[in-house]
């Protein structure tokens, strides 16, 4: 009889090297070997009841330094609520190097060989460029593979710039042929209030041809009582980076957005009023409306930094293939119009309890759907213990039937000195039927160098009785720095 569930302690260890060097005064080398991020926290995860991959921010520090540097064409890669919409392509996602199914809370890691970054200022010109080796993984079916990312901006009138990125993946995703992808971008500023984004980006992928290109326009005037944003960004059906993130292709996308935002003198209590209107209006290439959202939206800012939501979007959704929303309940091809209310309030953030409380409630598809979410929850015990409760329900009733989504990652932190902390990471999530702990010691010391302790632990909600242990790992990295 086999053992039920299956042991199998695997204990190895590694070695691994760092190396800074400063070229000039403004100009920096980074050398990586065997580079380990054993000690990054994990992502927190999402319900996602859209068709489309969901963007998970860049945390490990070796791809954090100097990350502004690689931004192309205006496009939001911090993870905000930005990132979860119809963003433009980004042409440089570092979670794509070292890390597979990156559309996913922490990807598979892929083991990274060998390193070199090269940031910093040349003359007028800012410079960053990057070459690694990532090696082979069997569990992801990743083959060895060379990521290339150059980027060149200069500064140009008094607030403004212009630029220039190429990538290259020597392995494609699909494991043959290589992918490279190079554009060209500019943000300009004027005045105090008045911005412009554009770019113009191009493919080449072995086995793909035509329809590679992708552009976007953007004004953004963002004065204080007025606000106006617009936009045209089109993405070709095989405009394909790689080492980018691109979550909708062939798409022509119009969007407007006007929004007044007066400051009423006479009120005691509210510092500012917010009337906003939206329309995104979005065709595939041959020209089929497939997406229209239309949103008003009124918010009260008050003098305490607290802020009223009140919201209602119009959405249409053509699917031209059949979406699997949720274990057994698919819907079909067809078009879907549906709509929902959505209020909210926002506590400030100098408030022992701060974050954001929002409600929605509307049709959905074929049903109906309600949704309770608190993100970005903080309750500040002490000064040095905190709790962040953050909870996402959805209650979805549909023709094809209903399910129930819950999602829990309530994250704990003890700072027991400036140099010393404790954080846990607790998550369930009803969707994948998993709950997961990330626990994190952290000790520098002595400066920049740190001692972790983490503590990894995957269990099957799905099991009898107590959640089955699917995954566990302890880890100890020491980092020591030495300076020349």
């Amino acid at each position: 009889m086999l053992a039920a569930p299956p042991v199998d302690n695997d204990v190895s260890n590694g070695v691994g090297l760092d190396v800074k060097y400063g070229v000039t005064q403004n100009l920096t080398t980074d050398f990586t070997v065997n580079t380990d991020f054993a000690q990054v926290e994990a992502d927190e995860q999402r319900v996602n009841l859209t068709r489309f991959s969901l963007f998970f921010p860049e945390k490990r520090e070796f791809f954090l330094e100097n990350q502004g540097l690689f931004g192309f064409g205006g496009a939001v890669t911090s993870g905000g609520q930005a990132t979860l919409n119809d963003t433009p392509p980004i042409l440089f996602y570092s979670r794509r190097i070292g890390l597979a199914d990156v559309g996913q809370s922490s990807g598979h890691t892929v083991p990274i060989r060998v390193g070199e970054r090269l940031t910093g200022r040349l003359g007028r010109f800012n410079v960053g460029a990057m070459n690694i080796q990532t090696g082979e993984d069997d569990a992801s079916a990743s083959r060895p593979t060379n990521f290339t990312v150059v980027r060149v901006r200069r500064d140009v009138l008094r607030r403004s710039s212009i630029g220039a990125m190429f990538t290259n993946r020597s392995v494609t995703q699909v494991g043959f042929g290589n992918n490279l992808a190079y554009g060209v971008d500019g943000a300009f500023s004027f005045y105090d209030n008045l911005a412009i984004n554009t770019y113009w980006a191009q493919t080449r992928t072995d086995g793909l041809s035509g329809d590679d290109i992708s552009y976007r326009s953007q004004l953004d005037y963002a004065g204080d009582r007025y606000g106006v944003q617009l936009e045209r960004l089109a993405v070709g059906a095989h405009f394909n980076p790689e080492v980018g993130f691109v979550r909708r292709s062939d798409i022509r996308r119009n969007f407007r957005l006007f929004r007044f935002s007066p400051r009423p003198r006479s009120s005691k209590h509210v510092r500012k009023l917010y009337w906003i209107g939206s329309i995104a209006y979005i065709a595939d290439g041959a020209g089929r409306l497939v997406t229209r959202d239309v949103e008003a939206e009124f918010d009260i800012e008050f003098h305490n930094s607290d802020k009223f939501i009140l919201g209602h979007s119009d959405n249409y959704e053509l699917l031209t293939r059949p979406f699997a929303i949720a274990p057994g309940i698919t819907f079909p091809v067809g078009g879907y119009a549906f709509n929902s209310t959505r209020t909210g309030y926002t506590f400030g953030q100098q408030r022992t309890l701060s974050g954001n409380v929002l409600v929605e409630y509307g049709t959905f598809y074929s049903g109906h759907r309600t949704a309770l979410t608190a993100s970005g929850v903080r309750a500040e015990i002490t000064p040095q213990f905190s709790i962040e409760p953050n909870v996402s329900f959805n209650w979805v009733d549909l023709a094809e039937g209903s399910f129930r989504t819950m999602l829990l990652g309530p994250r704990v932190t003890y700072t027991m000195t400036p140099r010393m902390f404790t954080s846990v990471l607790l998550q369930y999530n009803s969707s994948t039927n998993t709950a997961t702990a990330n626990v994190r010691f952290r000790w520098e010391y002595r400066s920049g160098s740190e001692l972790f302790v983490v503590y990894n632990d995957e269990r099957d909600t799905t099991a009898v009785g107590f959640p089955a242990l699917t995954n566990r790992a302890v880890i100890i990295k020491i980092n020591r720095l030495f300076r020349y």
